[in-house]
């Protein structure tokens, strides 16, 4: 079998035969009047008028020897058979057709529509040109590209060979331009803000580190959308929204990204209940809608498949009714020795315990035990006040949020947003306290945020929700890199 290398130089020996016929293998215009979708869907017409028509397409098939060829051209997701038969075409034509076009090479075809003897629908082939020649071979038909390593490296090549790849592509950006639609026909104006930040406010994890040569600072990309959003609130926004790249710098599973594509939005005068009935009323339109089911086979970061019925009402259950049903502890007055205990058993070392809050301790022991256990659809709410600086404070140390949870996986989170400076202030002054005494994830104090507050902001309700996941969930994966067009690889050697 030969090497790709071999294959190489002998497809750019063919470059330089077309070439020497006086014909481009990357020309700078080809013939196209109808793309493939629309030769198949107007075929009848066409062929009764007996119009001449021009198609383009990647060659994915040749069958045929001798005196006749058939061809298959794929464009986007269609594909369409023209047929090459030598008294139909000017001999040399067909001789330089024969010894130049492989399979994986475009190329522009002209002629008349008509049906083959068996039947099919195809374009009987007048003249043709290069469109542009392919250097190396296309992954077998049959196998295509079985490696994952190289699946994500080349995902080009997946999405060409596996057309459930193709579509799962189209799927997400549908499911984009739906959630798009459904807040601008509520009048929410999309915005945009700031990757590259002075602080990585508004969520907590650790952030990806750079620096800004021409101004020479230290700068970091941004974690969260929600600091600017609320800033923005106070210019007198009722409602925005916004669809961005976040990062964090911390470990990767198949339910987590460093990079990923996050959702946000925050309108003014609403509650919290208001954004949890949105919430619902917004995914079950996409599940539907868009995806057309309402029952769906999700997986866990294990690869453990449950199914999920989306139909019916979604529950609603407290942060501490959850820790108290499955790890037994009651996060009110549970002390921190035998939280610390708790944690080392379910897998936090030592190092950890010792430099981990409280809050974020009764955090590790929920997701070890309640978290997973959470099948169907489920707002989550009143988590510890200290995990969420950014939401009111309940006087018994809770905080007024709720998390969607489908099958163990945060699916959104939702906010009664803090707009009290003073208050803002103290709670980002603890978090920055945490920071020094070794929690990586501890919020920055941001000035420029708390003197924004101390102009007056509208009290509001915000949403968070990451799209990769979102686009895995109604797309029954395993893993979120088979969301995303180029996940993060380390370079080869």
């Amino acid at each position: 079998m030969a090497s790709e290398q071999e294959i190489k130089k002998v497809r750019e020996e063919k470059c330089a035969l077309l070439e020497k016929e006086g014909f481009s293998p990357y020309p700078e215009f080809i013939a196209k009047d109808i793309d493939l979708k629309t030769a198949l869907l107007n075929f009848e017409d066409n062929e009764k008028a007996g119009d001449t028509f021009s198609l383009a397409g990647r060659v994915m098939a040749l069958r045929g020897q001798g005196a006749i060829l058939f061809i298959v051209l794929k464009e986007a997701e269609v594909t369409f058979q023209v047929v090459l038969k030598k008294d139909e075409i000017e001999e040399k034509k067909f001789s330089l057709f024969s010894e130049t076009v492989d399979i994986g090479d475009f190329v522009s075809v002209t002629g008349n529509f008509f049906i083959t003897k068996r039947g099919e629908q195809s374009l009987l082939i007048k003249d043709w040109s290069m469109a542009s020649k392919s250097l190396l071979p296309l992954p077998e038909k049959w196998h295509g590209l079985q490696d994952t390593d190289e699946r994500y490296r080349k995902r080009y090549l997946e999405i060409l060979s596996d057309t459930s790849v193709y579509e799962r592509f189209v799927l997400r950006s549908k499911i984009i331009t739906a959630i798009r639609r459904f807040f601008d026909d509520m009048d929410f104006l999309e915005i945009e803000t700031p990757i590259l930040k002075h602080r990585a406010g508004g969520a907590m994890a650790q952030p990806f580190e750079t620096h800004h040569m021409d101004l020479d600072i230290p700068m970091k990309l941004r974690i969260s959308l929600e600091i600017e959003h609320k800033m923005l609130m106070v210019g007198g926004f009722p409602a925005v929204y916004e669809i961005g790249k976040n990062f964090r710098n911390e470990g990767s599973d198949p339910t987590h990204l460093q990079e990923f594509t996050m959702m946000e939005w925050y309108a003014a005068y609403k509650t919290l209940d208001d954004n949890i009935i949105l919430t619902e009323k917004l995914l079950k339109h996409l599940m539907k809608d868009i995806v057309g089911k309402d029952t769906y086979t999700v997986y866990d970061k294990d690869g453990n498949s449950v199914s999920v019925s989306m139909s019916e009402p979604w529950e609603r259950k407290t942060f501490a009714s959850l820790l108290q049903e499955f790890a037994n502890i009651d996060m009110h007055t549970v002390t921190d020795e035998i939280l610390r205990e708790k944690s080392l058993s379910l897998g936090m070392t030592k190092e950890d315990v010792k430099n981990t809050s409280r809050a974020n301790l009764l955090d590790f022991v929920y997701k070890h035990t309640a978290r997973k256990n959470i099948i169907q659809p489920t707002f989550v709410t009143h988590y510890p006040g200290d995990l969420k600086p950014l939401a009111i404070q309940n006087e018994d140390g809770t905080a007024q949020v709720a998390q969607l949870l489908i099958a163990g996986a945060e699916i959104t989170n939702q906010y009664a947003e803090l707009v009290d400076p003073r208050l803002q202030r103290m709670l980002l002054e603890r978090q920055s306290e945490a920071r020094t005494q070794g929690d990586v994830e501890a919020m920055e104090l941001d000035e420029e945020f708390l003197t924004a507050m101390e102009y007056g902001m509208p009290p509001m309700t915000g949403f968070g929700m990451g799209i990769d996941r979102l686009v895995a969930l109604l797309t029954e994966q395993k893993n979120l890199r088979e969301t995303i067009f180029f996940p993060i690889m380390r370079p080869r050697e």
